[in-house]
């Protein structure tokens, strides 16, 4: 089926510029001023912004975490992430304690079969066991599978997550020898662990706990010795979720000497401070994710690490949960809470209208955030992140003028709640569209289950065209 999107503002990392698009066999065929060309579907994106799907590298997809599963599976989350313009996610398989590398990438393929995604997907891989499951050599070979990326989490103590310095070192080593990127949650585990029990065996157990027992010192700690880390094994890093000052200075330190150090923060860490965690009675529970909501002060400084690139992009950690079954086995024991939230569906409402709107960064800057730059640090660009002759045609038609309310009761996470509930925004896709097939127009689904495909990366610092890596 072909496309023809006419008359549209087309905004990428580097242009603006009115044109249109025509679309073939799911790519970008043509770019130019009133194409005169014949398609099975022409869409007026007069007085509209045209950009380019985004891409989320960080979400939490039908896992099993907390002694609970997230929420949302590989198809409702994707549907959210459709109805926000998001066009692409890279979802975290894990390899849980006991399992080979390969057991673990098999089942969250299966999990795609099982609950068919309406957007595409790729997998980053969790290592959480070198010893009785994965080997190096195994790991090794990932990126045979198109799996060009590692998670590794210095937090969560005592859980089957968690990775001393010897297995995040080894890993690293891998990925430096095979042209994979080390994704690191950098937070001092051992730290935090004494500080929960603390304020437990002191009778501590509301939900503003969580915040208060994960100080920002642990992640900036973390952060700095993940950094050196990777430096000793030659490795390229990327910090996720940073939330704070204390985070902020080491990546900007390791950024201005030159060493292969990239960070994120999330949408939720621009909006929402300590104050939403540290209400009366449970309800700061659905605020509890990790790093925690920071004091508002954070927020400034993250917005300029973000304009000035010492932060690279911006991401959901989306990990949905029920806050009324769910959140709630944290009742009387806040330790006991599911850490996440979601977020995928309102990343680029928000990042339009707190950080476009205020002049906190430009239009271009908003598209190098969540799509150009994700794209390129793991190995998706130039056929996902851009609007160019060749890419895919993932596109998004935005209504720049159209005002919205965020709310639980609109967005289509199956999470019984919003992080940004009763937020007004001005702007919202109006016309979603995955390898030029409509995904969501008018605020209706129109794609069917399964069109979302799995996407093999290429490796870091490589590029992806027509479904095949080349060297940059």
């Amino acid at each position: 089926m072909s496309v023809l999107i006419r008359n549209g503002r087309i905004i990428t990392a580097a242009d603006d510029y009115v044109a249109d698009i025509f679309i073939d066999n799911e790519h970008i065929s043509l770019i130019g001023e009133s194409l005169d060309v014949e398609a099975d579907q022409v869409i007026d994106a007069g007085d509209k912004y045209v950009l380019p799907g985004g891409v989320d590298v960080h979400t939490h997809m039908d896992t099993y975490f907390g002694g609970t599963t997230t929420a949302d599976n590989h198809y409702d989350g994707t549907v959210s992430g459709a109805f926000g313009g998001t066009t692409t996610i890279v979802d975290f398989a894990v390899q849980y304690p006991g399992e080979s590398f390969a057991e673990g990438l098999a089942n969250w393929h299966g999990k795609l079969e099982t609950n068919k995604p309406v957007i595409d997907v790729g997998f980053h891989l969790i290592v959480t066991d070198l010893k009785g499951g994965g080997s190096l050599e195994d790991l090794a070979k990932l990126p045979d599978e198109g799996v060009t990326s590692y998670k590794l989490f210095m937090a969560y103590k005592g859980t089957d997550f968690y990775s001393d310095d010897e297995a995040i070192f080894k890993t690293m080593k891998v990925a430096a020898a095979n042209g994979s990127l080390v994704m690191i949650h950098a937070e001092n585990a051992d730290a935090i662990d004494v500080l929960v029990k603390e304020a437990l065996a002191q009778g501590n157990t509301a939900p503003k706990y969580h915040s208060l027992t994960r100080p920002p010192e642990t992640e900036g700690e973390a952060t700095n010795r993940a950094i050196q880390l990777a430096r000793i094994a030659r490795c390229p890093v990327y910090i996720v979720h940073v939330s704070c000052q204390d985070a902020i200075d080491p990546i900007q330190r390791a950024r201005e000497a030159g060493w292969d150090v990239w960070g994120e923060t999330c949408t939720q860490y621009l909006r929402v401070d300590f104050s939403h965690i540290d209400q009366p009675g449970f309800e700061g529970a659905k605020y509890v994710y990790t790093p925690p909501p920071r004091p508002k002060e954070n927020q400034d400084v993250l917005w300029n690490a973000v304009r000035t690139d010492v932060l690279s992009a911006i991401s959901t950690d989306h990990c949905a949960f029920l806050w009324d079954g769910q959140k709630t086995m944290g009742k009387d024991d806040f330790s006991k809470i599911p850490n996440g939230a979601p977020g995928l569906e309102n990343r680029l409402h928000m990042i339009h209208e707190f950080g476009v709107r205020t002049g906190r960064i430009s239009l271009n800057r908003m598209v190098e955030l969540l799509s150009t730059n994700p794209a390129k640090l793991f190995g998706l660009y130039p056929r996902k992140g851009t609007i160019a002759v060749g890419s895919d045609a993932d596109i998004v038609v935005f209504d720049p003028n159209r005002k919205v309310t965020i709310s639980a009761s609109t967005h289509h996470s199956k999470s019984d709640y919003n992080l940004f509930e009763g937020t007004e925004v001005t702007g919202t896709p109006e016309i979603v569209l995955l390898r030029g097939n409509v995904l969501v127009e008018n605020d209706e689904l129109i794609a069917s289950p399964g069109i979302g495909q799995f996407v093999r990366r290429a490796k870091f610092g490589h590029e992806l065209k027509g479904g095949a890596a080349v060297a940059a």
